[in-house]
């Protein structure tokens, strides 16, 4: 990792699920049964994935269609809860596998496969937020992304 990373702990499987739950209650929002779908659907892919291929997924294993319009509001909640980082560039979601940490997330996205992975450097985005400030704006969110090649792509 590049920079000033901060560690956090990464959370898999089953604790993963429970983590989300317990950061979206605190949150003072509901876990229900169909966002638990759409976090566990989302968490099932290694890449990024768009509402539209989640709604169709659990169309297929509900048995009745889901509608992508729903699938993006629980997205955005996720995203606003921290369950979730939008990949802005690809329209496309992530799960965020450290959801009881807040912080900003640069994010290397490769153009051949779709893989994306993030690194944590608090100078970079730390440098953003205050430029941000300087320039009179509040409440400063860094959305960080580059694109190339990952290391399988570039050989």
């Amino acid at each position: 990792m590049a920079g000033h990373a901060h560690a956090h702990h990464e959370h898999s499987g089953d604790d993963l699920i429970d983590a989300a739950r317990l950061t979206l209650t605190d949150a003072g929002e509901q876990w229900t049964g169909m966002r638990q779908s759409v976090f566990q659907e989302l968490a099932r892919h290694e890449k990024p994935a768009s509402a539209y291929d989640i709604a169709d997924n659990l169309s297929a294993a509900r048995g009745k269609r889901v509608a992508p319009n729903s699938v993006y509001r629980i997205l955005d909640l996720f995203v606003r809860t921290n369950l979730a980082n939008r990949i802005e560039s690809a329209n496309a979601y992530l799960v965020n596998t450290h959801p009881g940490c807040r912080h900003d997330c640069i994010f290397l996205i490769c153009d051949d496969c779709g893989k994306a992975t993030h690194i944590d450097d608090d100078r970079v985005t730390g440098a953003l937020r205050e430029a941000g400030k300087d320039a009179g704006f509040t409440d400063v969110r860094p959305v960080v992304e580059l694109r190339g090649l990952c290391d399988d792509c570039a050989a």
